[in-house]
């Protein structure tokens, strides 16, 4: 093999991983009470990137994520997010843009009436799916996440890291380019912790991107991914191995 087709194949390789999945444009977002929540960001997320979000609660970590989603819009800047520009988007492209994502809550919000395999089907009930191809892909989903064998048990019948596990596969389910998780290790004992970012590690290992606020330091060290760090509404750091905190 030549020199020049090696670094043809190296360029193919890396390629994907530069394309911005997310990006913002010096946007500021202050809210009607006068709280000032975000100045100046600018930042890109590119596909195929695993990175922490951390900062002490009221820093603005919220606000970026809602922004992500479009619950919220920004007072001034550009956001794009999956080719999405957002500041002009529609209301009727909102739910085009946030089915190109899976999202993960700290607090579970599984359905109660309705068991572990009708819980991750919903999502797929909601952009209409069919039933061959709910079976087949919640079946996957439930394997991934090692649950295939809860599929009949209730939510109340599961631990929290279990309860966890199905909203990870719901999020999954519906094959989405983008996972944002919301503090998906708040309500879960440190070891589940660790198999829930060993989780979402993997799936950002399949491909996916994966954006993860949490308030745990040790977590953020351990894996060693890119975090960003926000406080008083600014990013002050930017570090690509977890060495920030």
């Amino acid at each position: 093999m030549s020199k020049i087709d090696t670094q043809i194949i190296q360029q193919q390789a890396v390629a994907p991983h530069q394309i911005p999945l997310i990006e913002f444009k010096g946007v500021s977002k202050t809210y009607l009470s006068g709280t000032n929540a975000l100045t100046d960001i600018n930042i890109k997320i590119n596909k195929g990137e695993f990175v922490f979000v951390v900062g002490a609660s009221g820093a603005g970590k919220s606000t970026f994520m809602k922004l992500i989603m479009r619950e919220e819009k920004p007072n001034t800047g550009d956001i794009i997010v999956n080719g999405y520009h957002l500041h002009t988007m529609s209301r009727k492209q909102v739910p085009m843009l946030r089915r190109t994502m899976g999202i993960v809550f700290q607090d579970f919000r599984l359905i109660p009436t309705l068991n572990v395999f009708d819980n991750v089907a919903f999502a797929m009930h909601v952009v209409g799916a069919g039933s061959r191809e709910i079976r087949k892909r919640v079946s996957n989903a439930l394997n991934m996440v090692g649950l295939g064998h809860k599929a009949r048990s209730m939510p109340s019948q599961l631990s929290g890291g279990e309860q966890q596990r199905v909203g990870l596969a719901r999020a999954l389910v519906n094959k989405p380019n983008l996972i944002i998780a919301d503090e998906p290790t708040g309500n879960v004992d440190p070891n589940m912790s660790y198999e829930i970012v060993e989780l979402l590690t993997e799936i950002n290992r399949r491909g996916t991107t994966v954006l993860m606020v949490t308030h745990e330091h040790q977590l953020v060290r351990d894996f060693a991914q890119r975090v960003i760090m926000i406080e008083k509404g600014r990013i002050i750091a930017d570090n690509s191995d977890g060495g920030l905190i």
